[in-house]
């Protein structure tokens, strides 16, 4: 029996739908309970329901009539960490939107705590693969979102790479990735909870880290890391290492090739949202802000 398919509003999709298509801010997405698929127009109305083929049909529909030159010619892809959503990376989309001539936007949607890695990086490749055009790209991640891109550039040097997204890709900008893991991971791993609230990905960042590690690319273009540190922190986290942002540690955080290395002192869970981080990630990016307003 055919699912009804009625206009519904949604909130965008949180931890249970991944983003696998998105045309001129029309998304593609996949229940990773139900393991059904929607249609969400721009302002996240549900337009198609059901099995992945009608949804299919209705987003060709939807943007059959956009004009070819008019596809973007710079995409900034945004992509939150482990239990956030796409949400969390909503004031640096902004802040990017507010730059003269600013790019396309896309906040990555993915279940962080429904799948691993692999499966993340597959959505966002078919994502960026179903672009149109051949658009410029650059990635900004936070946290577990710098891993998801990692495992995505690994598989485009492996598999093929025939949209030639990699020559596409300027830059990358990490913000507090476990880039060598996750010590805290690794300790609360032991506690049987944690894989039932991380799910498979939490567990890759811990005790399944030396298998997830060798299928992480090192990005093959200028990439910055922008690193937690509240030395003054109280109290301490002893489930991190050394210096932190009280999630991922800076040893953590560090991966060699990298073209700038920041510190800055606030927490993990809101870095994308300080004014100093976004003002480093816009710089890096090539991005000029509109001038200041002088009273």
């Amino acid at each position: 029996m055919p699912m009804p398919n009625v206009p519904f509003p949604t909130m965008g999709g949180t931890q249970i739908w991944t983003d696998h298509r998105n045309v001129a801010g029309w998304r593609l997405q996949h229940n990773a309970v139900t393991g059904h698929w929607r249609l969400l127009d721009p302002r996240d109305i549900r337009r198609a329901w059901g099995e992945r083929q009608p949804c299919e049909l209705k987003l060709l529909e939807a943007t059959q009539d956009l004009d070819p030159a008019a596809a973007p010619r710079h995409v900034v892809i945004l992509l939150h960490g482990l239990m956030r959503s796409k949400h969390s990376m909503r004031g640096l989309a902004r802040r990017i939107e507010a730059c003269p001539n600013p790019p396309q936007v896309i906040a990555f949607s993915y279940a962080s705590t429904r799948f691993g890695i692999a499966e993340h990086a597959a959505a966002l490749r078919e994502l960026v693969e179903g672009l149109p055009g051949d658009p410029k790209l650059q990635f900004v991640g936070h946290s577990m979102g710098n891993i998801v891109v990692r495992h995505a550039l690994a598989d485009w040097q492996a598999n093929g790479d025939s949209r030639e997204v990699l020559p596409r890709v300027e830059n990358v900008v990490m913000l507090g990735p476990p880039n060598q893991g996750a010590a805290i991971a690794r300790r609360l791993s032991k506690l049987g909870l944690f894989e039932v609230v991380t799910g498979p990905g939490g567990m890759q960042l811990g005790p399944d880290w030396q298998q997830l590690v060798q299928g992480l690319a090192t990005p093959p273009c200028p990439f910055a890391i922008i690193a937690g540190d509240m030395p003054a922190l109280e109290p301490y986290n002893p489930l991190v290492d050394g210096s932190s942002d009280f999630v991922v540690s800076i040893e953590e955080a560090r991966l060699e090739g990298a073209s700038e290395f920041h510190t800055v002192p606030h927490l993990h869970s809101f870095l994308m949202d300080q004014d100093d981080v976004q003002t480093l990630t816009l710089r890096f990016m090539g991005l000029a802000e509109p001038p200041k307003r002088t009273e």
